[in-house]
């Protein structure tokens, strides 16, 4: 089997519901902060159509935030509120759209003004519905869908990880009530939404604290915390982990999102250092760059159905044209991933 005839199955159509993807491949969602004053201007549109017109089936967009007074610590981060930012984004979609992508934003509150533990439960309430406002904006300007970031130790993962929350109210305590808040936001977004709209739903074992740090230690106690947020709407899980290869316990190859899947039934996106050799933290830690590696392992884990949907970061944040490289074939043409490229993002 020739090379290319391997890698095909990365670009076999996709569809779930209402959406329809022209292959498995995903732009991860990564911040670039170059929305001043949270407004995505023509360069973002410019940005982002690229990526479609060079094979990535589904663009997820970088964290977009809700309107709440302490969403956001970090200046330029687009918002997903007010008129001139959703102005900017319906174009941003209709160039995604011309190019024959689709796109979904992720939703993301930062959550690092105030800890978890000082939020009322009427603030809470507050932040609930800013979610339900931003996904009700996304589908009136014509996104594919809504991500919901609840990983990393931003917000919602704030309220998952009993590192964070000490609550003692509704929004703490067991694993279970700890997802709570996460269940009403995805609950209230489904409801401003409709049945038919795709919700995802970021999540993350590790924190940027904490890069061992496990939500849930075993399968059973990942059962527990997912089925409340199944019950919620979630339709895909989008499982980030450090390293896709990695297996998630002990006794199994399976990685996070197909633990996800096989406990959930629904669909998962994997994600973590596909298409490099070094991982995200050396690069910035170690001053290590990261060279394009072979992703035969990815496409065979793909081809077990051990998840349903492909992940790209970095590879594709320095290299709009991965994906068609990809296809095609052409990895001596592949840009690695190093400081040098980051200064020259297009």
């Amino acid at each position: 089997m020739s090379y290319t005839e391997s890698v095909q199955p990365l670009f076999r159509p996709y569809t779930l519901g209402k959406l329809t993807l022209a292959n498995r491949i995903v732009m991860a969602p990564m911040t670039r902060n170059f929305s001043p004053n949270g407004i995505p201007g023509p360069d973002v549109a410019a940005y982002y159509r690229r990526r479609a017109e060079n094979n990535v089936g589904l663009i997820v967009t970088e964290g977009t935030i809700v309107d709440h007074a302490d969403s956001s610590y970090q200046e330029n981060v687009p918002f997903i509120y007010g008129e001139e930012a959703l102005e900017g984004w319906a174009n941003v979609v209709s160039e995604v759209h011309e190019a024959g992508g689709k796109i979904v934003p992720q939703i993301w509150h930062m959550g690092a003004r105030k800890n978890v533990n000082d939020y009322s439960e009427s603030e809470v309430v507050e932040i609930v519905n800013a979610f339900a406002e931003a996904a009700s904006n996304a589908k009136r300007i014509g996104f594919d869908g809504i991500e919901i970031h609840g990983a990393h130790g931003y917000l919602v993962d704030q309220f998952f990880w009993e590192k964070t929350n000490e609550r003692t109210d509704r929004y703490g305590g067991s694993l279970v009530a700890r997802t709570r808040f996460a269940e009403e936001v995805v609950k209230a977004c489904r409801d401003a939404v409709g049945p038919d709209f795709t919700i995802i739903l970021r999540i993350s074992q590790w924190k940027e604290s904490d890069f061992t740090a496990k939500l849930a230690k075993t399968p059973d106690e990942l059962k527990q915390f997912l089925t409340p947020l199944v019950e919620a709407g979630v339709d895909i899980f989008h499982c980030s982990t450090r390293r896709f290869w990695e297996p998630e316990f002990e006794g199994s190859d399976l990685n996070l999102a197909g633990w996800v899947k096989q406990i959930t039934g629904k669909q998962a996106i994997t994600v973590g250092s596909i298409g490099l050799d070094g991982d995200f933290i050396s690069l910035f830690k170690e001053g290590k760059g990261a060279s394009n590696v072979g992703i035969e392992s990815l496409v065979q884990k793909l081809e077990n159905d051990e998840f349903d949907l492909v992940a790209i970061g970095r590879a594709l944040l320095v290299d709009p044209e991965w994906a068609t490289k990809i296809r095609e074939g052409r990895l001596d043409d592949l840009v690695p991933f190093t400081a040098e490229a980051l200064k020259t993002l297009s």
